[in-house]
Protein backbone atom coordinates (compact mmCIF):
# COMPACT_ATOMS: atom_id res chain seq x y z
CA UNK A 1 0.00 0.00 0.00
CA UNK A 2 1.33 3.25 -1.29
CA UNK A 3 2.32 5.92 2.20
CA UNK A 4 -0.63 8.22 2.32
CA UNK A 5 0.48 12.20 1.83
CA UNK A 6 -0.55 14.22 4.52
CA UNK A 7 -0.36 18.25 4.45
CA UNK A 8 0.38 19.72 8.10
CA UNK A 9 -0.22 23.31 7.72
CA UNK A 10 0.41 25.42 10.61
CA UNK A 11 1.74 24.82 13.94
CA UNK A 12 4.76 27.47 13.77
CA UNK A 13 5.16 30.77 15.92
CA UNK A 14 7.74 33.83 16.43
CA UNK A 15 8.39 35.32 19.79
CA UNK A 16 9.58 38.28 20.42
CA UNK A 17 11.14 39.11 24.19
CA UNK A 18 12.44 42.34 25.59
CA UNK A 19 14.90 41.53 27.98
CA UNK A 20 15.48 44.54 30.73
CA UNK A 21 18.78 44.42 32.62
CA UNK A 22 19.11 47.66 35.54
CA UNK A 23 19.61 50.50 32.90
CA UNK A 24 19.83 48.36 30.04
CA UNK A 25 17.77 46.14 27.65
CA UNK A 26 17.64 44.33 24.50
CA UNK A 27 15.62 42.35 22.37
CA UNK A 28 15.21 38.64 20.84
CA UNK A 29 13.05 36.82 18.52
CA UNK A 30 12.94 32.89 18.70
CA UNK A 31 11.14 30.68 16.06
CA UNK A 32 8.65 27.64 17.60
CA UNK A 33 7.11 24.77 15.87
CA UNK A 34 4.12 23.01 17.97
CA UNK A 35 4.15 19.69 16.31
CA UNK A 36 7.20 17.97 16.14
CA UNK A 37 6.08 15.32 18.38
CA UNK A 38 3.11 14.35 15.53
CA UNK A 39 5.09 14.39 12.73
CA UNK A 40 7.55 12.41 14.44
CA UNK A 41 5.01 9.87 15.23
CA UNK A 42 3.29 9.92 11.85
CA UNK A 43 6.59 9.34 9.75
CA UNK A 44 7.41 6.46 12.19
CA UNK A 45 4.38 4.76 11.15
CA UNK A 46 5.32 5.36 7.80
CA UNK A 47 3.23 8.38 6.62
CA UNK A 48 4.68 10.61 4.08
CA UNK A 49 4.13 14.27 6.27
CA UNK A 50 4.50 17.71 4.28
CA UNK A 51 4.88 19.92 7.30
CA UNK A 52 3.86 23.67 6.02
CA UNK A 53 4.52 26.15 8.90
CA UNK A 54 2.07 29.11 8.87
CA UNK A 55 4.67 31.76 7.10
CA UNK A 56 4.99 29.57 4.41
CA UNK A 57 1.78 28.42 4.39
CA UNK A 58 0.27 32.21 3.83
CA UNK A 59 2.40 31.95 0.39
CA UNK A 60 2.96 27.99 -0.08
CA UNK A 61 -0.35 26.45 0.77
CA UNK A 62 -1.85 24.98 -2.42
CA UNK A 63 -4.52 27.58 -4.01
CA UNK A 64 -6.84 25.00 -6.42
CA UNK A 65 -8.66 21.74 -6.07
CA UNK A 66 -6.06 19.96 -8.42
CA UNK A 67 -3.02 21.45 -6.16
CA UNK A 68 -4.46 20.32 -3.05
CA UNK A 69 -5.53 16.28 -4.80
CA UNK A 70 -1.34 16.01 -4.70
CA UNK A 71 -2.16 15.23 -0.81
CA UNK A 72 -4.66 12.15 0.40
CA UNK A 73 -5.12 14.19 3.37
CA UNK A 74 -4.66 18.47 4.76
CA UNK A 75 -4.31 18.83 8.36
CA UNK A 76 -5.18 22.34 9.50
CA UNK A 77 -3.36 22.74 13.14
CA UNK A 78 -3.47 26.19 14.84
CA UNK A 79 -3.25 28.46 11.80
CA UNK A 80 -6.19 31.00 11.49
CA UNK A 81 -8.12 31.76 8.66
CA UNK A 82 -6.74 34.78 7.45
CA UNK A 83 -3.10 32.90 7.07
CA UNK A 84 -5.33 31.00 4.10
CA UNK A 85 -7.02 33.94 2.87
CA UNK A 86 -4.36 36.53 2.72
CA UNK A 87 -1.96 35.17 -0.02
CA UNK A 88 0.81 37.89 -0.43
CA UNK A 89 -0.16 38.64 -3.64
CA UNK A 90 -3.14 39.68 -2.38
CA UNK A 91 -2.31 41.28 1.50
CA UNK A 92 0.70 43.51 0.19
CA UNK A 93 -0.35 44.11 -3.80
CA UNK A 94 -4.18 44.08 -3.97
CA UNK A 95 -4.48 41.03 -6.41
CA UNK A 96 -6.92 38.85 -6.80
CA UNK A 97 -5.92 35.64 -5.85
CA UNK A 98 -8.30 32.37 -5.34
CA UNK A 99 -10.26 31.67 -2.05
CA UNK A 100 -8.20 28.83 -0.73
CA UNK A 101 -11.40 27.40 2.20
CA UNK A 102 -13.58 27.48 -0.58
CA UNK A 103 -10.87 25.56 -2.41
CA UNK A 104 -10.96 23.18 0.44
CA UNK A 105 -14.67 22.86 0.58
CA UNK A 106 -14.93 21.79 -2.80
CA UNK A 107 -11.88 19.18 -2.81
CA UNK A 108 -13.28 17.18 0.29
CA UNK A 109 -16.82 17.17 -1.30
CA UNK A 110 -14.73 15.47 -4.48
CA UNK A 111 -13.78 13.18 -2.46
CA UNK A 112 -10.89 15.02 0.28
CA UNK A 113 -9.96 14.54 3.82
CA UNK A 114 -9.46 17.44 6.03
CA UNK A 115 -8.35 17.20 9.91
CA UNK A 116 -8.60 19.75 12.02
CA UNK A 117 -6.56 19.83 15.41
CA UNK A 118 -7.32 22.46 18.25
CA UNK A 119 -5.42 25.63 19.08
CA UNK A 120 -5.18 28.82 20.12
CA UNK A 121 -5.95 30.00 16.31
CA UNK A 122 -7.97 26.78 15.53
CA UNK A 123 -11.85 26.97 15.34
CA UNK A 124 -12.60 30.39 16.01
CA UNK A 125 -9.40 31.26 18.67
CA UNK A 126 -8.19 33.01 20.93
CA UNK A 127 -10.20 36.11 21.22
CA UNK A 128 -12.21 34.95 18.23
CA UNK A 129 -9.23 35.53 15.68
CA UNK A 130 -8.87 32.53 14.13
CA UNK A 131 -12.38 33.49 12.46
CA UNK A 132 -13.11 29.55 10.87
CA UNK A 133 -16.99 30.84 12.15
CA UNK A 134 -18.92 31.08 8.78
CA UNK A 135 -16.60 30.06 6.25
CA UNK A 136 -16.25 27.26 3.93
CA UNK A 137 -14.03 25.42 5.68
CA UNK A 138 -16.56 25.35 8.75
CA UNK A 139 -18.56 24.13 6.39
CA UNK A 140 -16.96 20.85 5.83
CA UNK A 141 -16.69 20.09 9.51
CA UNK A 142 -18.19 17.96 12.13
CA UNK A 143 -18.57 21.19 14.50
CA UNK A 144 -19.61 24.69 13.96
CA UNK A 145 -17.28 27.86 16.21
CA UNK A 146 -18.95 29.78 18.41
CA UNK A 147 -18.82 33.72 17.34
CA UNK A 148 -16.13 34.28 20.68
CA UNK A 149 -12.99 33.15 22.09
CA UNK A 150 -13.42 29.47 22.33
CA UNK A 151 -10.74 28.95 24.52
CA UNK A 152 -11.38 26.65 27.50
CA UNK A 153 -8.22 26.41 29.82
CA UNK A 154 -8.19 23.74 32.33
CA UNK A 155 -4.89 24.05 34.26
CA UNK A 156 -5.92 20.94 36.78
CA UNK A 157 -6.15 18.82 33.86
CA UNK A 158 -9.38 16.52 32.91
CA UNK A 159 -9.59 12.68 31.43
CA UNK A 160 -10.93 12.53 28.19
CA UNK A 161 -14.01 9.91 28.17
CA UNK A 162 -14.44 7.57 25.13
CA UNK A 163 -18.29 7.76 23.62
CA UNK A 164 -17.65 6.04 20.70
CA UNK A 165 -17.86 2.22 20.01
CA UNK A 166 -14.06 0.42 20.53
CA UNK A 167 -14.96 -0.93 16.96
CA UNK A 168 -15.25 2.09 15.47
CA UNK A 169 -12.05 2.31 13.19
CA UNK A 170 -10.43 5.68 14.73
CA UNK A 171 -10.97 4.07 18.67
CA UNK A 172 -10.05 0.75 17.59
CA UNK A 173 -7.20 -0.69 19.73
CA UNK A 174 -7.04 2.06 22.16
CA UNK A 175 -7.63 1.44 25.61
CA UNK A 176 -10.54 3.33 27.74
CA UNK A 177 -8.38 5.10 29.77
CA UNK A 178 -6.57 7.91 28.51
CA UNK A 179 -4.03 10.75 29.53
CA UNK A 180 -4.89 13.97 30.65
CA UNK A 181 -5.37 17.16 28.92
CA UNK A 182 -5.19 20.91 29.73
CA UNK A 183 -7.43 22.28 27.22
CA UNK A 184 -9.68 22.46 23.98
CA UNK A 185 -11.47 24.76 21.91
CA UNK A 186 -15.57 25.03 23.02
CA UNK A 187 -17.91 24.22 19.85
CA UNK A 188 -21.16 22.89 19.28
CA UNK A 189 -21.86 19.70 16.80
CA UNK A 190 -23.74 19.20 14.18
CA UNK A 191 -26.75 17.06 13.66
CA UNK A 192 -25.26 14.96 10.46
CA UNK A 193 -21.68 14.27 13.01
CA UNK A 194 -20.55 11.69 15.08
CA UNK A 195 -19.16 12.31 18.24
CA UNK A 196 -16.02 9.67 19.50
CA UNK A 197 -14.81 11.52 22.54
CA UNK A 198 -15.16 14.25 25.16
CA UNK A 199 -14.13 16.23 27.56
CA UNK A 200 -15.00 15.72 31.15
CA UNK A 201 -18.43 15.92 32.55
CA UNK A 202 -17.17 18.90 34.78
CA UNK A 203 -16.72 20.97 31.60
CA UNK A 204 -20.45 19.98 29.56
CA UNK A 205 -19.22 16.63 27.80
CA UNK A 206 -17.79 18.93 24.95
CA UNK A 207 -16.66 17.12 21.56
CA UNK A 208 -13.24 16.05 21.88
CA UNK A 209 -13.29 14.12 18.56
CA UNK A 210 -15.67 14.21 16.01
CA UNK A 211 -16.38 12.94 12.47
CA UNK A 212 -18.43 13.30 9.61
CA UNK A 213 -18.82 12.85 5.80
CA UNK A 214 -19.00 16.03 3.66
CA UNK A 215 -20.17 14.99 -0.17
CA UNK A 216 -17.58 12.27 -1.22
CA UNK A 217 -15.27 13.24 1.73
CA UNK A 218 -14.88 12.81 5.33
CA UNK A 219 -13.40 15.78 8.01
CA UNK A 220 -12.30 14.94 11.40
CA UNK A 221 -11.95 17.83 14.23
CA UNK A 222 -9.75 17.10 17.23
CA UNK A 223 -10.28 19.67 19.45
CA UNK A 224 -7.38 19.58 21.98
CA UNK A 225 -3.57 20.08 21.17
CA UNK A 226 -0.90 17.78 19.08
CA UNK A 227 1.90 19.00 21.90
CA UNK A 228 2.26 22.03 24.89
CA UNK A 229 0.67 23.13 25.99
CA UNK A 230 -3.04 21.92 26.42
CA UNK A 231 -1.60 18.09 25.44
CA UNK A 232 1.08 17.99 28.05
CA UNK A 233 4.28 15.46 28.01
CA UNK A 234 2.88 11.99 29.53
CA UNK A 235 0.34 12.45 26.66
CA UNK A 236 2.85 12.75 23.82
CA UNK A 237 4.62 9.34 25.90
CA UNK A 238 1.73 7.41 25.92
CA UNK A 239 2.09 4.19 23.82
CA UNK A 240 -0.88 4.99 21.66
CA UNK A 241 -0.27 8.45 20.75
CA UNK A 242 1.11 8.08 17.48
CA UNK A 243 -2.29 5.51 16.94
CA UNK A 244 -4.52 8.13 18.13
CA UNK A 245 -3.83 10.28 15.49
CA UNK A 246 -2.76 7.72 12.62
CA UNK A 247 -6.03 6.39 13.09
CA UNK A 248 -7.79 9.90 12.49
CA UNK A 249 -6.21 10.26 9.26
CA UNK A 250 -6.79 6.70 7.82
CA UNK A 251 -10.87 7.07 8.77
CA UNK A 252 -10.60 10.39 6.90
CA UNK A 253 -8.57 8.90 4.17
CA UNK A 254 -10.86 6.03 3.56
CA UNK A 255 -13.49 5.59 1.04
CA UNK A 256 -16.62 3.37 1.21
Amino acid sequence: MARRKILLAGESWVSSATHVKGFDQFQSVTYHTGADPLIAALKGLGYDVTFMPSHEAQRDFPQTVEAISAYDAVILSDIGANTLLLHPDTWLLSKRTPNRLKALEKWVSEGGALLMFGGYYSFQGINGAARYRGTAVEAVLPVTCHPYDDRIEVPEGFTPVVTGASSHPILAGLPAEWPPLLGFNEVAVKDDAEVLATVSTEYGSLPLIATRRHGKGRSVVWTSDVGPHWLPPEFVAWPQYGQLFAQMIDWATARD
